[in-house]
Protein backbone atom coordinates (compact mmCIF):
# COMPACT_ATOMS: atom_id res chain seq x y z
CA UNK A 1 0.00 0.00 0.00
CA UNK A 2 1.29 3.47 -0.88
CA UNK A 3 0.63 6.34 1.52
CA UNK A 4 1.41 9.83 0.26
CA UNK A 5 2.40 12.41 2.86
CA UNK A 6 4.36 11.82 6.05
CA UNK A 7 2.33 14.12 8.30
CA UNK A 8 0.45 12.95 11.38
CA UNK A 9 -2.41 11.61 9.22
CA UNK A 10 -0.09 9.76 6.87
CA UNK A 11 1.87 8.24 9.74
CA UNK A 12 -1.25 7.05 11.55
CA UNK A 13 -2.66 5.55 8.32
CA UNK A 14 0.67 3.79 7.70
CA UNK A 15 0.74 2.38 11.23
CA UNK A 16 -2.85 1.12 10.99
CA UNK A 17 -2.15 -0.60 7.66
CA UNK A 18 1.20 -2.01 8.83
CA UNK A 19 -0.39 -3.44 11.97
CA UNK A 20 -2.95 -5.12 9.69
CA UNK A 21 -0.14 -6.97 7.92
CA UNK A 22 0.21 -4.79 4.83
CA UNK A 23 3.53 -3.66 3.39
CA UNK A 24 3.40 0.15 3.39
CA UNK A 25 5.43 2.62 1.36
CA UNK A 26 5.25 6.04 2.99
CA UNK A 27 6.20 8.82 0.54
CA UNK A 28 7.17 12.24 1.90
CA UNK A 29 8.54 15.11 -0.20
CA UNK A 30 10.44 16.57 2.76
CA UNK A 31 13.71 15.19 4.13
CA UNK A 32 11.92 13.67 7.14
CA UNK A 33 8.47 12.63 8.28
CA UNK A 34 6.44 14.78 10.66
CA UNK A 35 4.84 17.32 8.33
CA UNK A 36 3.54 20.70 9.43
CA UNK A 37 2.59 19.45 12.89
CA UNK A 38 6.29 19.09 13.74
CA UNK A 39 6.59 22.88 13.39
CA UNK A 40 3.73 23.64 15.78
CA UNK A 41 3.89 24.31 19.50
CA UNK A 42 0.32 23.38 20.42
CA UNK A 43 -2.75 21.80 18.83
CA UNK A 44 -6.32 23.10 18.65
CA UNK A 45 -8.68 22.93 20.51
CA UNK A 46 -7.02 21.35 23.56
CA UNK A 47 -3.73 23.29 23.42
CA UNK A 48 -1.89 20.03 24.01
CA UNK A 49 1.78 19.75 23.09
CA UNK A 50 2.06 18.98 19.36
CA UNK A 51 5.30 17.03 19.70
CA UNK A 52 3.82 14.91 22.51
CA UNK A 53 1.21 13.72 20.01
CA UNK A 54 3.58 13.42 17.07
CA UNK A 55 6.74 11.89 18.57
CA UNK A 56 5.31 8.42 19.43
CA UNK A 57 4.00 8.04 15.87
CA UNK A 58 7.33 9.12 14.39
CA UNK A 59 9.19 6.57 16.52
CA UNK A 60 6.72 3.79 15.67
CA UNK A 61 6.89 4.57 11.93
CA UNK A 62 10.66 4.71 12.04
CA UNK A 63 10.99 1.27 13.58
CA UNK A 64 8.11 -0.65 12.03
CA UNK A 65 9.27 -3.50 9.80
CA UNK A 66 6.24 -3.18 7.48
CA UNK A 67 6.79 0.52 6.76
CA UNK A 68 9.36 1.63 4.20
CA UNK A 69 9.88 5.35 4.27
CA UNK A 70 10.60 7.13 0.99
CA UNK A 71 11.55 10.57 2.27
CA UNK A 72 12.81 13.38 0.04
CA UNK A 73 10.71 11.76 -2.70
CA UNK A 74 7.88 12.86 -4.99
CA UNK A 75 5.22 11.10 -7.05
CA UNK A 76 5.92 11.52 -10.77
CA UNK A 77 3.08 9.48 -12.27
CA UNK A 78 0.24 7.14 -11.35
CA UNK A 79 -1.20 4.58 -13.77
CA UNK A 80 -3.78 1.81 -13.53
CA UNK A 81 -7.06 1.37 -11.67
CA UNK A 82 -8.20 0.77 -8.12
CA UNK A 83 -6.42 -2.26 -6.70
CA UNK A 84 -3.72 -2.29 -9.37
CA UNK A 85 -1.84 0.99 -9.51
CA UNK A 86 1.65 1.56 -10.86
CA UNK A 87 3.37 4.55 -9.33
CA UNK A 88 6.63 6.17 -10.38
CA UNK A 89 8.44 7.77 -7.46
CA UNK A 90 11.35 10.18 -7.87
CA UNK A 91 13.84 10.03 -5.01
CA UNK A 92 16.00 13.13 -4.76
CA UNK A 93 19.71 12.70 -4.30
CA UNK A 94 20.96 12.93 -0.73
CA UNK A 95 24.64 12.24 -1.43
CA UNK A 96 24.81 10.16 1.75
CA UNK A 97 24.03 6.53 2.51
CA UNK A 98 20.86 6.79 4.63
CA UNK A 99 21.40 3.28 6.04
CA UNK A 100 24.77 4.31 7.48
CA UNK A 101 23.76 7.80 8.62
CA UNK A 102 24.16 8.43 12.37
CA UNK A 103 23.20 12.11 12.31
CA UNK A 104 26.74 13.27 13.13
CA UNK A 105 26.53 16.26 10.77
CA UNK A 106 29.96 15.68 9.18
CA UNK A 107 28.39 15.66 5.71
CA UNK A 108 27.19 19.23 6.23
CA UNK A 109 30.65 20.44 7.17
CA UNK A 110 32.23 18.69 4.17
CA UNK A 111 29.51 19.31 1.56
CA UNK A 112 31.12 19.84 -1.86
CA UNK A 113 28.17 21.74 -3.33
CA UNK A 114 27.52 24.11 -0.46
CA UNK A 115 28.04 27.77 -1.36
CA UNK A 116 30.29 29.48 1.14
CA UNK A 117 29.86 33.23 0.91
CA UNK A 118 32.44 35.45 2.56
CA UNK A 119 31.02 38.35 4.50
CA UNK A 120 32.89 41.00 6.39
CA UNK A 121 32.55 40.24 10.10
CA UNK A 122 30.08 42.64 11.71
CA UNK A 123 31.32 45.24 14.13
CA UNK A 124 30.50 44.02 17.62
CA UNK A 125 29.52 46.85 19.98
CA UNK A 126 31.41 47.16 23.23
CA UNK A 127 29.71 45.25 26.01
CA UNK A 128 28.81 47.32 29.02
CA UNK A 129 28.76 44.89 31.92
CA UNK A 130 29.60 45.28 35.58
CA UNK A 131 32.77 43.60 36.75
CA UNK A 132 31.04 41.34 39.27
CA UNK A 133 28.59 40.14 36.62
CA UNK A 134 31.43 39.62 34.15
CA UNK A 135 33.24 37.51 36.73
CA UNK A 136 30.12 35.41 37.35
CA UNK A 137 29.42 34.70 33.68
CA UNK A 138 33.11 34.03 32.93
CA UNK A 139 33.17 31.50 35.75
CA UNK A 140 30.10 29.78 34.27
CA UNK A 141 31.56 29.72 30.76
CA UNK A 142 34.88 28.32 32.03
CA UNK A 143 33.09 25.21 33.30
CA UNK A 144 32.32 24.06 29.75
CA UNK A 145 34.89 23.36 27.07
CA UNK A 146 33.72 23.18 23.48
CA UNK A 147 31.54 25.09 21.05
CA UNK A 148 27.81 25.24 20.39
CA UNK A 149 27.17 21.92 22.10
CA UNK A 150 27.85 23.64 25.45
CA UNK A 151 25.33 26.43 24.93
CA UNK A 152 22.30 24.91 26.68
CA UNK A 153 24.11 24.04 29.96
CA UNK A 154 25.71 27.52 29.93
CA UNK A 155 22.29 29.16 29.52
CA UNK A 156 20.87 26.93 32.26
CA UNK A 157 23.57 28.05 34.69
CA UNK A 158 23.12 31.72 33.72
CA UNK A 159 19.36 31.40 34.18
CA UNK A 160 19.90 29.85 37.62
CA UNK A 161 22.36 32.57 38.64
CA UNK A 162 20.43 35.62 37.41
CA UNK A 163 16.90 34.14 37.21
CA UNK A 164 16.73 35.35 33.59
CA UNK A 165 19.03 35.88 30.58
CA UNK A 166 20.26 39.50 30.62
CA UNK A 167 21.22 40.81 27.15
CA UNK A 168 24.71 41.94 28.20
CA UNK A 169 25.39 38.46 29.62
CA UNK A 170 24.35 36.84 26.34
CA UNK A 171 26.65 39.23 24.47
CA UNK A 172 29.48 38.09 26.73
CA UNK A 173 28.73 34.46 25.85
CA UNK A 174 28.81 35.42 22.17
CA UNK A 175 32.17 37.16 22.63
CA UNK A 176 33.86 34.34 24.53
CA UNK A 177 32.36 31.28 22.80
CA UNK A 178 32.14 32.83 19.30
CA UNK A 179 28.55 31.66 19.00
CA UNK A 180 26.34 34.00 16.91
CA UNK A 181 23.85 35.92 19.05
CA UNK A 182 21.01 34.93 16.70
CA UNK A 183 21.71 31.27 17.48
CA UNK A 184 21.72 31.94 21.23
CA UNK A 185 18.40 33.79 20.98
CA UNK A 186 16.93 30.95 18.92
CA UNK A 187 17.70 28.53 21.76
CA UNK A 188 16.66 30.97 24.49
CA UNK A 189 13.24 31.61 22.94
CA UNK A 190 12.57 27.94 22.17
CA UNK A 191 12.71 26.61 25.74
CA UNK A 192 10.09 27.73 28.26
CA UNK A 193 12.59 27.46 31.11
CA UNK A 194 14.54 30.46 29.78
CA UNK A 195 13.35 34.04 30.05
CA UNK A 196 14.56 37.20 28.31
CA UNK A 197 12.65 39.34 30.81
CA UNK A 198 13.52 39.84 34.52
CA UNK A 199 11.64 37.36 36.68
CA UNK A 200 10.86 37.24 40.38
CA UNK A 201 12.70 35.24 43.01
CA UNK A 202 9.82 32.74 43.11
CA UNK A 203 8.29 31.46 39.85
CA UNK A 204 4.66 30.35 40.25
CA UNK A 205 3.51 28.19 37.35
CA UNK A 206 -0.06 27.03 36.81
CA UNK A 207 -0.65 24.10 34.47
CA UNK A 208 -3.48 24.83 32.00
CA UNK A 209 -3.40 21.51 30.12
CA UNK A 210 -6.61 19.65 29.37
CA UNK A 211 -6.83 17.69 32.66
CA UNK A 212 -5.97 20.74 34.80
CA UNK A 213 -8.26 23.03 32.79
CA UNK A 214 -11.24 20.72 33.36
CA UNK A 215 -10.57 20.72 37.12
CA UNK A 216 -10.43 24.50 37.51
CA UNK A 217 -6.92 25.64 36.51
CA UNK A 218 -8.26 28.94 35.14
CA UNK A 219 -9.95 29.74 38.47
CA UNK A 220 -6.66 29.08 40.28
CA UNK A 221 -4.87 31.36 37.83
CA UNK A 222 -7.48 34.10 38.26
CA UNK A 223 -7.22 33.90 42.05
CA UNK A 224 -3.44 34.15 41.98
CA UNK A 225 -3.68 37.18 39.70
CA UNK A 226 -5.96 38.91 42.20
CA UNK A 227 -3.81 37.90 45.18
CA UNK A 228 -0.53 39.07 43.62
CA UNK A 229 -2.00 42.06 41.80
CA UNK A 230 -0.43 41.09 38.47
CA UNK A 231 -1.44 39.42 35.22
CA UNK A 232 -0.13 36.11 33.91
CA UNK A 233 3.39 36.61 32.56
CA UNK A 234 4.10 39.57 34.86
CA UNK A 235 6.31 40.05 37.93
CA UNK A 236 5.46 41.78 41.19
CA UNK A 237 7.07 45.19 41.75
CA UNK A 238 9.20 43.83 44.62
CA UNK A 239 10.63 41.17 42.24
CA UNK A 240 9.51 38.38 44.58
CA UNK A 241 6.95 36.57 42.41
CA UNK A 242 6.41 35.87 38.73
CA UNK A 243 3.17 34.25 37.59
CA UNK A 244 3.24 31.99 34.54
CA UNK A 245 0.96 29.50 32.79
CA UNK A 246 2.20 26.36 31.06
CA UNK A 247 0.32 24.04 28.72
CA UNK A 248 1.34 20.76 30.34
CA UNK A 249 3.52 19.68 33.28
CA UNK A 250 3.12 15.97 32.49
CA UNK A 251 1.43 14.94 35.75
CA UNK A 252 -2.26 14.82 34.82
CA UNK A 253 -3.00 12.37 37.64
CA UNK A 254 -2.35 15.18 40.15
CA UNK A 255 -4.42 17.83 38.35
CA UNK A 256 -4.87 20.67 38.91
CA UNK A 257 -1.17 21.33 39.43
CA UNK A 258 0.79 24.41 40.51
CA UNK A 259 4.57 24.67 40.89
CA UNK A 260 6.44 27.20 43.03
CA UNK A 261 10.06 27.09 41.93
CA UNK A 262 11.05 23.42 42.03
CA UNK A 263 8.20 22.42 44.37
CA UNK A 264 5.14 20.75 42.81
CA UNK A 265 1.71 21.00 44.41
CA UNK A 266 -0.99 18.68 43.09
CA UNK A 267 -4.75 18.36 43.52
CA UNK A 268 -5.08 22.07 44.23
CA UNK A 269 -8.44 23.44 45.35
CA UNK A 270 -9.64 26.10 42.89
CA UNK A 271 -12.26 27.41 45.34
Amino acid sequence: VLVVGGGVGGMQASLDLAEGGYKVYLVEKGPSIGGVMAQLDKTFPTNDCAMCTLAPRMVDCGGHLNIEKLTYSEIESIEGAAGNFKVRVKRKARYVDADKCTGCGECVENCLVKNIVYLEPPVVPKIEIEENERAKVDKIISRYEGGRETLIPILQDINSEFNWLPPEILMRVTEVKQIPLVHILRIATFYKAFSLKPRGKHIITVCTGTACHVKGAQRILDRLERKLGIKTGETTSDMQFTLEAIRCLGCCGLSPVVTVGEELHGKMNPA
